[in-house]
């Protein structure tokens, strides 16, 4: 029997990508491992490997497809022993399960939902995009465990369980990111475990989504009715993220906003000491670098703010994991400088330029740029004095760092010119408090403008 191969999800929230690229031709003979196409999702472009051995039989979706929706039947596998005279009947199957499955994809989810996270002039969502209408209907969902979490496993390894009555949550993939392949499920049923309890197979209880109230005419139809002129650029699946997030973001988070201007002389006097020193050394530090780094050691100062917000209760979490806004040719993203607090200057450097180059390629792995605890959304570079970021759920604060400018200060009585940077905090009220986050920016502030105290 032939192999369906499916659209991948390359992450958990990931619902549609767009198929770049084939790496292999009808005739083909793959094994398991082999790179045999790359997909691009709202944030990266990822490799995509065969989980069956076999001959590639035919390919539905061609390259360079977009909004592909996941499970969709993508090409069909040849086994040992078939030849192409089976896949007639394949392809009329394939047809039907994928006429089939809109109906079905509205009444069953098998996803269990996940934060997501986006910015505006600051970081991008988790890739949760938004639903577009496939070039092919999506075939029906991979199977989900206990919890409503999607069981990742090969179209043949989950005909086996079916057939010999094995429940696949209770069986470990070996396969590539976790993928469960035909040789688990051959061990589980020589073992003798796993086996499907009655209701292992019945599909969870339907849910429905609770839809907007339309909105007035688009931008589009508005032009087009007033005979503007202009020229449309279809949207990316990163820009379809970010203008989904944005809107729920600015809709469902109560926001409020803490701004303080910090004193940069001494840093850039220490940022200037050690880049002379460190040119031997290989690392050159940027006073981006000393803001993760300072945000990081704030938080361990006042881990109330290092929080987020869930219907359950209120989540502290224990490192600093610090998401950084990255602009990129489709939209900002936000790789993370993971347990910022544990790693010094040049170590955060080092890492920030590779994410960031990396980033800028599309070639960031998923666990790269979800899962941040805290957000930082610099515009300094760009000379902007002073701005107001977008919270990026489910995170609970964003700072956002202004240019460091010039200006008349006060001291000791007397006039003087030091060199003052702006920077304000967007805070999720449900979980970070006024007094928090004024304790924070009071922590923060102490370590940018005695930056030696970085070095302990």
């Amino acid at each position: 029997m032939t192999v369906e191969i499916l659209m991948p999800a390359l992450s958990p929230t990931m619902t549609e990508g767009k198929l770049a690229s084939w790496n292999v031709k009808e005739g083909d003979t793959v094994a398991a491992g082999d790179v045999i196409a790359e997909i691009e999702t709202d944030k990266a472009t990822m490799e995509v490997e065969a989980v069956d051995e076999g001959v590639i039989g035919k390919i539905l979706i061609a390259a360079d497809t977009d909004n592909v929706a996941v499970n969709t039947v993508i090409a069909l596998l040849l086994e040992e022993g078939e030849d192409a005279s089976v896949l007639d009947a394949a392809v009329q199957a394939a047809a039907q399960t994928t006429t089939e499955a809109p109906e079905a994809a509205a009444q069953t989810t098998t996803e269990a939902p996940a934060p997501a996270q986006t910015t505006e002039a600051a970081p991008v969502a988790a890739p949760k995009a938004e639903a577009a209408a496939p070039k092919t209907a999506p075939a029906p969902a991979a199977p989900a465990g206990p919890t409503g979490e999607r069981l990742f496993a090969s179209p043949l390894a989950r005909r086996l369980a079916q057939q010999a009555n094995l429940d696949l949550a209770a069986i470990s993939g070996t396969g590539p990111h976790g993928r469960i392949v035909k040789a688990d499920v051959e061990s589980a049923q020589a073992a003798g475990t796993a086996t499907a309890s009655p209701s292992a197979s019945a599909p969870p209880a339907a849910a429905t989504a609770a839809k907007p109230a339309p909105a007035g005419p688009g931008a589009k139809a508005m032009a087009d009715l007033l005979g503007m002129t202009y020229e449309l650029a279809p949207l990316s699946s990163m820009r379809k993220v970010i203008a989904k997030r944005l809107t729920e973001s600015k809709q469902t988070v109560p926001h409020f906003y803490l701004t303080v201007d910090c004193e940069l002389d001494a840093l850039l006097k220490t940022r200037k000491e050690l880049n002379a020193k460190g040119e031997k050394a290989g690392y050159k530090l940027s006073v981006n670098d000393f803001v993760i780094r300072a945000v990081a050691l704030a938080l361990q100062t006042v881990p109330e703010a290092n929080a987020s917000f869930d219907t359950e209760g209120l989540l502290f979490y224990k490192h600093a994991d610090v998401s950084v806004a990255v602009a990129t040719p489709t939209g900002l993203i936000t790789p993370i400088i993971k347990a910022a607090e544990g790693k010094g200057l040049a170590a955060i450097s080092a890492e920030m330029k590779d994410l960031a180059i990396r980033a800028r390629d599309g070639k960031l792995k998923p666990e790269e740029y979800q899962g941040g605890t805290f957000s930082i959304s610099n515009l300094g570079m760009f000379g902007v004095k002073q701005f107001d970021a977008v919270i990026n759920p489910p995170q609970g604060c964003i700072l956002a760092i202004g240019a460091g400018e010039q200006r008349p200060v006060v001291k000791d009585g007397a006039l003087a010119v030091a060199t003052v940077m702006c920077c304000t905090l967007s805070v999720d009220h449900r979980v970070v408090d006024g007094a928090v986050g004024a304790q924070f920016l009071a922590a923060f502030k102490k370590l940018i403008e005695d930056p030696l105290t970085m070095l302990l």
